[in-house]
């Protein structure tokens, strides 16, 4: 069997034609939706990048696997201890090694172990090829390797290609002469001229006055990615960009598949389409920047065409990110392993079947510390960090009404958020009894020790956005981040 992961850093699945988005962004990756399955309600468990990933090989909740963070203690996984044996417990529940179980050759073409310090992620890999550019690769430079790997191995049987491309994650970067093909395209119809100057008014990194997290600073040489925003052509220009990343590594995509093609193969590739988080553009007043617990964040696409899988069918249950290497194992007829956090979702894969979880607690603690809980149409969101957004400490959304979380419904729900928070604390409760390791210590409390989500720490940053917010007519935000982070913006 040949597998091809296609690891597609920040992609929403919503700005994919084959999720009903308006643009054509993806007709290659739509081809591949359209002979497999579409699974629609797709989560990382643990957001960004880092986190994400992270729970992805592992088939844990950070929670359990420590790696929550960008920075600090856990921005790494927790050590064994004393039970550590030969190897650590990564090298049995990584995702790679059930490829290698079943005989398999695995090759992963990725910057990501070297852009975090995870040295984790290489567990399990036969062959490993670093692009070498920290997550700052634009796909002609990872494309290149991808096609002497297809060149060199795709004609072979039993392998298993990781493919890592970055093109939709900030800074926008598609190349200047690839042009716009959306310029004659209309915005998303929820982010009208209203909308916009209300976040105007919004605090907090990536909002529409700092793209570039605290400041508007801009790169020349990315002339798609804006410093700020100051009316709806600012906003078209950045949803332009990263809709143009979307498309250009799309395009690269057919490149690869083209190459399998030549090779005989392509038929008989099994191919799995996904990412690590979303991106918000807009939405709770953020824009660039996948910094939430929230449905925008950490939605991602799964789509996976799978040999003797159903074709064109579309999946409806809620999954996790760490139910792909459960699901992998049973395909494989491999025994569970024990450490997972998972469930397997095989029987919808090859039969259509609803086998999803019952809710999903989905997590963010390196840009805030929020935990939220996603049961039917409710998004139940709990912050304990609210990383200079000024964030409540509880927000409720209704998904199926207000996909694009334009109305906290909190207060006047509050029955639903007893609900969520009840849930959050059955969750947290299980994961607290199940820690491994002998551990009593949730990460996200670690995190809070010392000194918050890494992406909101610094004293002397604090002051000068604090500058910067009374320059930008936001004096109102100091006072309130004052109340509420007297240390940081003393």
């Amino acid at each position: 069997m040949r597998i091809l992961f296609l690891d597609l850093d920040t992609l929403r699945p919503d700005h994919l034609g084959c999720y009903g988005y308006h643009r054509n962004t993806s007709p290659n990756i739509d081809r591949i939706a359209a002979e497999g399955v579409r699974f629609d309600n797709y989560y990382c468990s643990d957001a960004p990048c880092l986190p994400a990933r992270a729970a992805l090989m592992s088939g844990q909740f950070g929670i359990h696997s420590g790696a929550v963070g960008h920075g600090g203690t856990n921005a790494d996984r927790v050590l064994d201890g004393a039970g550590r044996g030969f190897r650590d417990s990564m090298e049995s529940i990584c995702l790679p090694k059930i490829m290698r179980d079943a005989g398999m050759h695995t090759c992963t073409i990725s910057p990501f172990a070297e852009r975090h310090a995870s040295w984790w992620f290489y567990a399990g890999f036969n062959e490993m090829h670093n692009t070498g550019m920290g997550g700052g690769e634009s796909a002609e430079h990872v494309t290149p390797t991808v096609l002497k790997w297809i060149d060199d191995n795709a004609a072979k049987d039993n392998w298993f290609l990781h493919v890592n491309y970055w093109d939709p994650h900030t800074p926008y970067r598609a190349p200047e002469e690839f042009g716009n093909p959306f310029a004659d395209d209309p915005l998303p119809e929820w982010l009208t001229e209203e909308v916009f100057n209300e976040h105007l008014n919004h605090c907090g990194p990536h909002s529409a006055h700092e793209i570039n997290m605290y400041d508007d600073k801009t790169n020349p040489k990315l002339p798609r990615h804006p410093g700020r925003l100051e009316n709806m052509a600012d906003v078209r220009r950045m949803f332009d960009g990263y809709d143009c990343g979307i498309r250009y590594l799309d395009d690269h995509l057919g490149r690869l598949f083209a190459a399998l093609e030549t090779q005989g193969v392509m038929d008989d590739v099994c191919v799995i389409i996904s990412a690590d988080h979303g991106e918000n553009i807009g939405e709770l007043g953020i824009y660039g920047e996948h910094a939430t617990a929230d449905n925008i964040t950490c939605r991602i696409p799964m789509i996976i065409r799978w040999k003797g899988g159903k074709q064109g069918h579309v999946d409806q249950g809620l999954h996790y990110n760490l139910d792909l290497a459960p699901t992998l194992a049973e395909l494989f007829g491999q025994e569970r392993r024990k450490l997972w956090d998972g469930q397997s979702y095989a029987s919808a894969l090859l039969a259509g079947e609803e086998c999803g979880h019952e809710q999903l607690v989905i997590s963010q603690c390196c840009h805030v510390c929020q935990r939220s809980v996603r049961f039917g149409p409710w998004l139940y969101m709990r912050t304990y960090h609210d990383g200079f957004h000024l964030f409540p400490q509880e927000m409720l959304y209704n998904l199926e009404d207000d996909p694009y979380e334009q109305h906290d419904l909190a207060a006047e729900r509050t029955e639903l958020c007893a609900e969520g928070a009840r849930r959050l604390m059955g969750w947290h409760d299980q994961m607290m009894q199940t820690m491994p390791n002998c551990r009593t210590e949730d990460p996200l409390w670690r995190v809070m020790a010392e000194g918050g989500p890494f992406h909101a720490r610094g004293a002397i940053k604090s002051r000068r956005y604090a500058e910067r917010l009374c320059s930008t007519g936001r004096e109102w935000a100091v006072e309130e981040l004052k109340k509420r982070h007297p240390r940081e913006f003393a």
